[in-house]
């Protein structure tokens, strides 16, 4: 038995202290990592300790974590950047992340736990955020990459002097980034900091289609797509194939004259139904105005749209919308009226003359009474909805009802709460909100940086009604 134990056990000499653990503790870390292989070469040669020449105080925590599958409260000694470095050394990166990953996003109990101020430029001018919870940020002319533990990954300089579409395109570090003062979809790799590709729209049979700004850019598979406006106004959304970075086919194509033929401000690709959402919203002294557009990328045929005001198909005529998310996850899109200031849903697979749900708020004192505000965005996410009123956040969270499915929308089906301090509304109106991973990131207008919101150690708890 003492035989067994002796094999099974393990010293190591981190830096000059010494260590003793299990060949299986080590072996934990994964078959490719660096303890695995050394618990290998040791286990089968003599009992000298293996010398690494690298930090102990760290490598007890990771000693610690592998373990226990948690980090134990002297990783707080250490910056994250510092046990990420030193993870990676180790090969077992990946142990850390599921340790280190915030947890799941619940609006209710979100804060404010950091803000990412970019050197040099500071003021964002877009980002993106990425389903690991990393995000790209662009400043100026630059753009800025934290990692999925918000560590500074690198910045690169383009020829833009503004951006104000940034979108990943590939899973390798491929971005497409245009400008709303500059014409053409530009592609820029991060790994050597290089453009590797342009797209214009050029139509020879009419010159007037020339030096066309971008306005949008999302991403399917295979494609990227990107809404061009002419300097008359004249606008379409080109496909883009993403191996060639040659354009394929031409969508949507409009005069841009009117309010209903205005180029698209968002563009959102719904992977499970196959269709591009486009939403264009324009506000004057008459109000709001715009649509909401429904494209099979294939055909370049509409499938759905509503124009508001004006289509008639909507119940609350001249509320139009200020502003539009879709969740591709959960198919459900939301709306934000204008006027009301009311929050609105509609389910993608049952869309008709009226899809709209509109939310309503049981609690008195939450009701909203916000109709008038000029500055309002929305933004759908892990069953949720984030809403930016001038410079107040809130979240409506779905709630367990008595006979309704987790895919039915009923006036009841969320609740609204406050999310943020009076302090944290003061800082400037709200520009923009998208969630990546758990973390959901908030820009705002003159304001420098951008906040990251993730929720507490006491999230996750349930209303039940």
């Amino acid at each position: 038995m003492e035989d067994g134990i002796s094999t099974d056990r393990i010293k190591l000499n981190v830096g000059g202290k010494l260590f003793e653990t299990t060949v299986s503790t080590l072996q934990s870390g994964g078959p490719d990592s660096l303890l695995a292989a050394l618990s290998n070469r040791q286990h089968h040669s003599s009992s000298t300790p293996v010398f690494i020449d690298r930090d102990p105080e760290i490598f007890s925590v990771l000693l610690s974590l592998l373990r226990t599958n948690r980090l134990p409260s002297t990783s707080r000694r250490f910056t994250d950047q510092e046990l990420s470095d030193e993870a990676s050394y180790y090969g077992i990166e990946s142990h850390l992340k599921s340790a280190m990953l915030p947890n799941p996003l619940s609006g209710i109990d979100a804060a404010i736990v950091s803000t990412i101020r970019p050197a040099s430029d500071g003021f964002v001018t877009a980002f993106t955020a990425i389903d690991d919870g990393s995000v790209w940020i662009a400043h100026g002319g630059q753009i800025s990459v934290y990692d999925w533990n918000l560590s500074h990954a690198g910045t690169v300089r383009t020829h833009l002097d503004s951006i104000t579409s940034i979108k990943q395109v590939t899973s390798s570090p491929i971005t497409a980034v245009a400008s709303d003062v500059a014409s053409g979809v530009h592609f820029y790799n991060f790994a050597n900091g290089r453009r590797v590709g342009s797209v214009e729209w050029i139509d020879r049979t009419d010159p007037r289609i020339y030096k066309a700004r971008v306005t949008a850019v999302t991403d399917s598979p295979d494609l990227v797509f990107s809404a061009f406006d002419s300097h008359h106004k004249e606008n379409c959304v080109l496909a883009i194939d993403k191996s060639t970075l040659q354009v394929t086919s031409e969508i949507g194509r409009q005069s841009g004259n009117s309010s209903k033929s205005t180029v698209p401000g968002t563009l959102t690709y719904v992977k499970e139904l196959g269709v591009l959402a486009a939403t264009a919203i324009t506000s004057g002294a008459f109000g709001f105005s715009g649509y909401i557009r429904l494209w099979d990328p294939r055909t370049a045929r509409v499938v759905w749209e509503t124009n508001e005001p004006g289509s008639g198909r909507s119940s609350r005529f001249g509320d139009s919308f200020a502003d539009v998310s879709i969740d591709v996850d959960e198919l459900t899109m939301c709306k934000i009226c204008s006027k009301s200031g009311d929050l609105a849903m509609a389910d993608l697979r049952k869309l008709g003359d009226d899809p709209w749900v509109y939310l309503r708020e049981t609690n008195p004192s939450l009701r909203n009474t916000s109709g008038g505000i000029s500055n309002s965005v929305v933004h759908c996410y892990k069953k949720q909805v984030f809403v930016g009123r001038d410079g107040g956040l809130e979240v409506w969270s779905r709630v367990a009802q008595n006979g309704e499915s987790d895919r039915e929308i009923g006036e009841e089906s969320f609740r609204r709460n406050y999310i943020d301090k009076v302090q944290d509304s003061e800082r400037g109106i709200i520009s923009k909100i998208e969630g990546g991973g758990e973390r959901l990131f908030v820009s705002r207008e003159e304001a420098e940086g951008l906040e990251v919101w993730q929720s507490s150690v006491f999230s996750g708890a349930v209303l039940v009604l």
